[in-house]
């Protein structure tokens, strides 16, 4: 094997590792309910298994969901009661429509995480790969965060409710059981009764874990691949600048770095894109959802401060939050992205482009005029994410926690 040889070798390992990096968080969640082995599946046999496993994983999000919905529409009579069932009930509704999303978006999330290795692969010099790499660690930090609010959050609440024991009568016979998070239509599976009580403690273990799981890859998806556009960008800029290094270059040499810039420009744009159309629908879930629970949590927390449980309170204020921060993820990325797209023309304009050949300088106005067209990110193209929409949809939650109250003042 000759030198140059080994020398792409090692590049494309470096490269493949440096791109497994940034997506690590992201398969740490995905693969546990069979999204990554849907878009990273070759085999025949790797791909039956992968369906086995998404099988299996919407069963386990199905058959607490399905039940949990028929007992607050058939069986709770309560109105407060089902207003405290509604807050969990639609967690584990955006979890099964995220999951159906993800599933029917697989292919799109393939191609971009192909993008993605193709731009280590394509990124040869050792200032840009760190520029790349420090993005990368960033996204991996803020999905660490999503990952620990989420899971923490809703698993004390749910191991507090599950250890939490009520005393019922049934019939001539006083029964003791462990509250469930999500009751169970009674036609569907009397869980008063040992085992089946037991036994769906722990499927609503397992069915947590994978619809927190679903939301937390989501926004894993989400920010590695916002953190990936923002680096190739940052490295355009980098370009830009290094377009003009030496006035004794030829102008064929400029020419041709030029048209690499608008080939990465566009590539980048294309990535960008095709991201917008994999987590507008998404976005657009998260964001009504979010909305929904944050005026919910606030309204339990402020229900039950009479009770002094500080366990069920803190796990309140954790899982609020985790939704804020979620919310406010995909928002600022969504401005970001939009302001970084912009900045392509400004600093196009903003180097020496006098000192290039006119035909050449008249290039760079193409670049400035496509920075003009920006791709904004959105949720179900209804709502541009933005800081501005973040503040929105905290006011709205509060306007809708005030009518609450009014409605229920006890």
């Amino acid at each position: 094997m000759t030198y140059s040889k080994r020398m792409s070798t090692s590049v494309q390992l470096t490269s493949k590792n440096h791109n497994e990096y940034s997506l690590q968080v992201a398969r740490w969640f995905l693969m546990p309910i069979g999204i990554w082995s849907q878009i990273n599946t070759a085999t025949k046999i790797k791909r039956f298994s992968s369906y086995v496993h998404i099988l299996v994983s919407t069963f386990l999000i199905a058959i607490v969901t399905v039940p949990f919905l028929l007992y607050v529409s058939l069986e709770e009579e309560d109105i407060e009661l089902k207003l405290n069932l509604i807050g969990p009930l639609s967690h584990w509704i955006m979890g099964i429509i995220n999951y159906c999303l993800l599933l029917a978006r697989s292919n799109d999330i393939r191609e971009c995480m192909r993008h993605m290795e193709m731009d280590w692969r394509l990124i040869k010099k050792f200032e840009d790969r760190q520029v790349m790499l420090q993005q990368a660690k960033i996204g991996r930090f803020v999905c660490g965060i999503c990952a620990i609010f989420m899971q923490s959050g809703t698993f004390i609440f749910v191991i507090t409710k599950s250890l939490t024991t009520a005393i019922v009568i049934v019939g001539n016979e006083t029964i003791s059981m462990h509250l469930m998070v999500c009751p169970i239509y009674s036609k569907f599976i009397d869980t008063r009764f040992s085992p089946a009580n037991e036994i769906m403690q722990i499927v609503e273990m397992i069915s947590t874990f994978i619809v927190n799981s679903v939301t937390v890859g989501v926004c894993s998806l989400d920010m590695i691949f916002a953190m990936h556009a923002y680096a190739q960008l940052s490295v355009l800029f980098s370009w830009l600048n290094k377009l003009i290094v030496d006035k004794d270059d030829e102008n064929d040499c400029v020419e041709q770095r030029l048209a690499i810039i608008v080939k990465h420009h566009l590539r980048v744009l294309s990535f960008i894109s095709r991201m917008e159309s994999i987590m507008q629908s998404i976005c657009l879930v998260q964001l009504l959802g979010c909305t929904m629970n944050m005026c919910l949590l606030a309204y339990y927390f402020i229900t039950n401060l009479n009770t002094f449980d500080v366990v069920k309170l803190a796990s309140f204020v954790i899982i609020y939050l985790s939704m804020a921060f979620n919310v406010f993820i995909f928002c600022y990325i969504g401005e970001t992205l939009t302001e970084q797209c912009k900045n392509v023309g400004e600093k196009a304009y903003m180097i020496n482009w006098y000192e290039l050949p006119r035909e050449t300088a008249l290039g760079l106005i193409l670049i400035i005029a496509r920075s003009n067209n920006v791709i904004r990110l959105t949720a179900g193209k209804l709502f541009q994410l933005s800081v501005a929409t973040f503040g929105d949809i905290i006011k709205t939650s509060m306007v809708y926690l005030n009518m609450l109250r009014t409605m229920n003042p006890s």
